[in-house]
């Protein structure tokens, strides 16, 4: 529903049935997804937005996540794996029985940015490239 918070927004271009790979993200990575997806042709890959972490909406993911019974699901973030959306929902999701998910994301850092934007458009480059093969 328009106007409407929504916690999941699911992918309203993808066809179900020729989906093979589910990327779960959250914020402007979206962006670069979906431009990636674009240039790529990719409509193997479906992208669904998770726009609540707490509490988790659990029925509504897992409601989104059921249309694609042919695919595997990813979560993809542009932060380190140690750090951002990943920790939480890698605890989260098991205790609510969501189906099983791997992460792509940056190496595991103490830091949260490289200092480099070179590094960080390299690692961000790693991230999408991982996220379509």
């Amino acid at each position: 529903t328009s106007g409407q918070f929504q916690p999941v927004l699911g992918d309203t271009s993808a066809n179900p049935a020729e989906v093979t790979r589910v990327l779960l993200h959250s914020g402007k990575i979206h962006y670069d997804l979906k431009a990636e997806r674009d240039s790529k042709g990719a409509n193997h890959v479906a992208l669904v937005r998770l726009e609540q972490f707490y509490p988790l909406p659990a029925e509504a993911l897992r409601a989104e996540l059921e249309r694609y019974p042919n695919a595997e699901y990813v979560w993809v973030q542009d932060e380190p794996e140690n750090q951002g959306a990943w920790p939480f929902l890698a605890v989260e999701s098991m205790g609510q029985a969501l189906p099983t998910m791997r992460v792509i994301s940056r190496p595991a850092s103490a830091s949260p940015a490289t200092g480099s934007s070179k590094r960080s458009n390299e690692e961000l480059r790693l991230v999408l490239d991982r996220s379509f093969d």
